[in-house]
């Protein structure tokens, strides 16, 4: 509505049709199989993390062979923050019988580059997943058509 000739009805419109487009997007998400590789994995979630304007956290969840199995969204927050509840995250992971998980969340800023406490929820992800003998194989930061991975980076601590 800040587009000069654009009033309510027309926003709605447009919000509709943008809303449908996502929505269309991920469709074809899920007849894919195999998760092989970060580029993979970045197509998948791109249409639930790409476009939001407040961070959210959301796990991949793989089978042995690395089929998707499904996805979840594990918390909303902020513009800048979210929090991430490891209880929640391999409590959905076990319910599911995964045994995988691909870590993901968006930065809206556009910082692609992990935070400190990116680094440190990932640490702590990654040692609860050893115990229960879940493997976190990646933890994807997303941002409109670009992403960054910390296993790609070599960081994935």
């Amino acid at each position: 509505m800040q587009i000069k000739g654009i009033g309510p009805g027309k926003a709605t419109v447009l919000f509709a049709c943008f809303e449908l487009a996502r929505r269309r997007r991920m469709e074809p998400q899920a007849q894919r199989k195999n998760v092989g590789c970060s580029q993979d994995a970045f197509e998948f979630l791109l249409p639930y993390l790409g476009d939001l304007r407040h961070e959210e956290f959301w796990i991949l969840l793989l089978s042995r062979s690395n089929t998707v199995m499904g996805i979840k969204r594990i918390s909303e927050g902020g513009l800048s923050a979210t929090l991430v509840d490891p209880k929640k995250v391999f409590g959905i992971a076990l319910q599911q019988r995964a045994s995988g998980i691909i870590l993901a969340h968006n930065h809206p800023s556009g910082a692609l580059y992990p935070s400190e406490e990116d680094r440190v929820i990932t640490r702590r992800l990654r040692s609860v997943g050893k115990e229960l003998e879940l493997k976190v194989l990646d933890h994807l930061i997303i941002h409109a058509n670009a992403y960054f991975s910390f296993a790609d980076e070599g960081i994935l601590e």
